[in-house]
């Protein structure tokens, strides 16, 4: 686009834009439909001065000023979206062919307070994913502050916390006091006491855990590095003893129901492109979806499709991977994704997360899938995409919340299985329930700074703010359903079989297994399609 048609067109208007909102409109030809997105967020606004921060505090406003342009300038706008965090096409709003004249759907940024909307069945909160800066130290730092401080509020819920103080205020000899922080080192005595450092905004302290105390220790042995827990003590500032570890802790009070029968279904690791992937048993599955398997009365009412990652097997993800690929590039293999996909029925909404494999960045949150690669699913309009991790409320109705899903591919899982002594005992490596049942009561889901890549932000985007009714992930390749506190817990098996480089690191893959759960009932069984 001609710069100068719009800021001569800006300067008629008595408009100042900013260096960053000037070269994301650069990139479209489309001059008359920026002239209107300015114009509306102009009167919006009230504002003369149009900086990236009206557009990222409006995003509401701007998803809606999208949806009313022709389908034809919204597509020649699709590069300035995404930069604007809006993550996939905002003409999705509303898309057909939809199973009723009620029903909508719409992307929901990272930036807006999660409620569901009405008669809207399908919201996908997104985290941000922006890494426009070099990482210092003080990134770090901000990162671990906001994460003390998020985490500080929902342990100051908990009762049991009474007498609450901050590290400075500790003076003489003090019983029943309790104090939050940040866990920045742990070890074990000679003694086989466990010796804790922690820290908050205020200072540091070293905290003993007595090896006398068996119901205590054990529960002390349960702590990660760089959670964030509460600690009921006594003692002074030189040392305190802990009488009780206050996890911050996930739980429900009840098990929501849907007004509706209604289906949903959780797949991932389907590793497409690699030669071991299970594709008749993908096909069979698909033609379940569309109802050509007899005695299978409840498909019609499917009406969710959730992918938790590795979509694809990738491209040198891992030691002579291409001796394992059909397909040896990633638009081949999302191509693939795109074709297979493509044959499920259009009014089954398809949500799809990212995992290592798909061809994004390894730090965490993940983006939505690269359009680069994953054009082709772009191009499927009932497919929903998401980031790593990603927070999505399905089917609320007029009168009913709907649920809300936490959706995360797993990358830390195994950090954990190998670090946490009752989960090592356990092996559960091939449990991977325990894991995200300790994930929940962490309320964090890489609280470790070694179990996971990131992008630090002064949002930590791994903390459960907002309790979910369903947790799903994959990576372990390994199938589990169970509850912990009320919230449904998922793990995803894989549709390949088992590769040298797994069956070196020891693992137990499930196949081709599908939870399927009824959100009226919430009824959940395993369909076997091996």
């Amino acid at each position: 686009m001609d710069d100068k048609k719009l800021l001569k067109y800006c300067l008629e208007k008595g408009l100042l834009l900013d260096k960053e909102v000037l070269e994301m409109f650069s990139e479209t030809k489309d001059l008359e439909s920026v002239k209107l997105i300015i114009e509306k967020i102009r009167n919006h606004t009230q504002q003369r001065i149009i900086t990236k921060n009206i557009f990222d505090s409006n995003k509401e406003q701007v998803v809606k000023f999208f949806s009313t342009l022709p389908e034809e300038s919204q597509k020649s706008l699709e590069k300035f979206k995404i930069k604007l965090g809006l993550s996939i096409e905002i003409s999705k709003e509303i898309m057909g062919p939809l199973p009723s004249k009620n029903v909508s759907f719409e992307i929901v940024n990272s930036s807006s307070d999660f409620e569901p909307l009405g008669e809207k069945t399908v919201l996908v909160k997104n985290c941000k994913t922006s890494t426009n800066k070099k990482l210092e130290v003080s990134d770090f730092v901000k990162y671990f502050k906001g994460r003390l401080s998020e985490m500080r509020e929902i342990l100051q819920e908990h009762s049991e916390l009474n007498n609450l103080i901050s590290i400075d205020k500790i003076s003489g000899n003090r019983q029943g006091i309790s104090i939050i922080g940040i866990v920045s080192d742990k070890r074990v005595t000679k003694n086989k006491n466990i010796l804790l450092e922690v820290e908050d905004f205020t200072g540091k302290i070293r905290l003993l855990v007595n090896q006398n105390k068996p119901e205590l220790y054990t529960k002390a042995e349960e702590i990660a590095l760089d959670s964030v827990l509460g600690f009921k003590c006594s003692g002074s500032r030189e040392i305190l003893f802990v009488n009780d570890v206050i996890f911050p802790e996930s739980r429900l009070f009840e098990r929501k129901k849907s007004p509706v029968e209604e289906y949903a279904l959780f797949i991932g690791d389907l590793h497409i492109g690699s030669n071991l992937f299970l594709e008749k048993n993908f096909l069979k599955f698909i033609d379940y979806l569309n109802g050509r398997l007899p005695n299978t009365p409840e498909v019609s009412k499917i009406k969710y499709l959730f992918v938790i990652g590795d979509l694809v097997s990738g491209v040198g993800v891992y030691p002579n991977q291409e001796a394992e690929l059909i397909l040896p590039n990633l638009e081949e293999q999302f191509e693939k994704v795109a074709e297979l996909f493509g044959k499920i029925r259009r009014d089954i909404k398809i949500i799809i997360s990212p995992g290592n494999h798909d061809g994004v960045r390894l730090m965490e949150p993940q983006p939505v899938l690269d359009e680069r690669y994953a054009w082709p699913l772009y191009n499927l309009k009932n497919v929903f995409l998401a980031t790593n991790p990603a927070q999505v409320n399905i089917g609320s109705k007029k009168e009913f919340s709907g649920f809300d899903v936490l959706l995360y591919h797993g990358f830390s899982l195994f950090y954990y299985a190998g670090n946490i002594s009752y989960l090592m005992k356990a092996k559960a490596a091939h449990k991977p329930e325990m894991i995200l049942s300790y994930l929940l009561k962490q309320r964090h889901l890489a609280p470790t700074h070694a179990s996971v890549q990131y992008f630090p932000s002064e949002k930590d985007n791994h903390v459960i703010k907002k309790i979910p009714d369903i947790f799903v992930a994959g990576h372990t390749h390994k199938s589990s359903i169970s509850y912990y506190n009320n919230i449904l817990v998922i793990s995803v098996s894989s549709w390949e079989k088992l590769t040298p480089y797994m069956e070196k690191l020891g693992s137990q893959p499930d196949f081709c297994k599908v939870p399927l759960l009824n959100l009226k009932t919430r009824e959940i069984k395993m369909l076997d399609f091996e």
